[in-house]
């Protein structure tokens, strides 16, 4: 076979590994289908919607955007988020053990970086339990 035969046998190949690759390519749908809210871990550890479990770990609600509490982040679960990184994650979380916890976004806003454009991040992604409500 000449040198074009094996060039056109190739970009076949190619194109035939690229339509097989796009057609098995995973959906777009969610795999679970009900609101990020109600998805629960059971016993086995395995998200499910609805019903009996436990809450999904900080970094997995943030990833289902699920509003968390803000006590549940840690530095790690802060890092990721958009406009925080490692340093302000470290000196928020510290602001909150020094303080014991947060009871009110003005006390986040009060950390050394947050600033509005953060908080205003922040808000959207967890909420802070009132100190007065006995939580």
């Amino acid at each position: 076979m000449t040198r074009d035969g094996w060039l056109i046998v190739a970009g076949a190949v190619l194109l035939f590994i690229g339509v097989g690759s796009w057609w098995r390519w995973p959906s777009r749908r969610a795999a679970l289908d009900c609101d990020p809210t109600e998805i629960v871990l059971d016993d086995a550890g395995v998200a499910r919607c609805g019903g009996r479990g436990a809450p999904l770990p900080a970094g997995q609600a943030l990833t289902v955007k699920q509003r968390v509490p803000f006590e549940r982040l840690t530095a790690d679960d802060l890092a990721i988020l958009p406009g925080v990184g490692p340093e302000l994650a470290k000196s928020i979380i510290a602001a909150r053990e020094a303080k014991g916890r947060f009871c009110s976004w003005d006390e986040v806003d009060a950390v050394e970086g947050v600033g509005p454009a953060r908080l205003e991040a922040l808000q959207t992604l967890a909420e802070i339990a009132r100190c007065d409500a006995g939580l």
